[in-house]
């Protein structure tokens, strides 16, 4: 098994980073590396629910993913468990901290030659989704 971690202080109380995700639209606009758009066809966020959504790339190209959310412990836990190739579960954490919440990102790939494959490509967009989050989380409302 390899694991990708990464880690991001975000000033902004656990629930408002817990809303981020828990509102379809809000993940739609966050969820993936820079630049990339998402079409959502389902979001069940409850433990066990359905994801499935298309990706798109900057390029253009579509990207199909189908996930379940593993477990969801509001507002502190997402355990997302990507179906689609490639295979992984990601684990989620937010935890309170003097400035705000720490968001704690954990991706582990069973297959380790998958994930050495990809790991020019996850590392940075793991970071670039936290970017996004962020921005998410702190926008303001119009």
């Amino acid at each position: 098994m390899t694991l990708f971690n990464t880690s991001r202080e975000i000033p902004a109380p656990v629930e408002q980073v817990f809303a981020a995700f828990s509102h379809p639209e809000r993940l739609s606009r966050w969820w993936g590396p820079a630049g990339f758009t998402n079409t959502f066809n389902v979001c069940e966020l409850k433990t066990g629910g359905c994801w499935s959504f298309i990706m798109r790339g900057p390029n253009g190209v579509k990207y199909p993913n189908e996930s379940v959310f593993a477990e969801i412990e509001p507002p502190g836990k997402i355990v997302i468990e990507h179906v689609s190739q490639p295979k992984y579960r990601l684990t989620i954490t937010l935890a309170s901290s003097t400035a705000g919440t720490v968001v704690s990102w954990s991706q582990a790939f069973e297959n380790s030659d998958i994930a050495s494959r990809i790991e020019h490509i996850v590392v940075p967009a793991n970071e670039q989704n936290l970017d996004r989050l962020s921005a998410e989380v702190l926008r303001k409302s119009s």
